[in-house]
């Protein structure tokens, strides 16, 4: 028996195992761009609640490419969101000045909150 089939219904290469014919897939190559944080955590959350979108993106080489897409648009989301809820809520380095404590309470708040909004609108839909 030959150690390499090519089936040229399917394009396939089989290479033989013992007795049976295995097709020799491989995913293609791909860079690594970092993923981030915020990619991090939604590559868990494709591991354990999106099976079929991680194993799609797996395969086809391009999940890399989509967290690090993701984690710039959270990034981008999250430091907004910090600066527009502190310019609302009149946190100003004034503040930082005279009461530091308070001030670390405040950007503490708004960094959980914008942390809470960034997982649901992003990280987790």
């Amino acid at each position: 028996m030959q150690k390499q089939v090519y089936d040229e219904k399917n394009g396939l290469w089989y290479e033989l195992h013992e007795d049976y014919y295995l097709p020799c897939l491989t995913v293609p190559p791909e860079e690594q761009p970092s993923a981030g944080v915020w990619g991090q955590r939604h590559l868990r959350y494709l591991r354990q609640h999106r099976k079929a979108l991680y194993t799609e993106l797996l395969v086809s080489g391009r999940l890399n490419g989509y967290l690090a897409d993701l984690n710039e648009q959270a990034e981008a989301m999250f430091l907004r969101l910090i600066d527009q809820m502190s310019a609302r809520e009149g946190i100003t380095e004034q503040l930082k000045a005279q009461n530091q404590m308070l001030w670390v309470q405040r950007m503490n708040s708004i960094h959980d909150r914008a942390t809470e909004v960034v997982n649901n609108d992003l990280i987790y839909a």
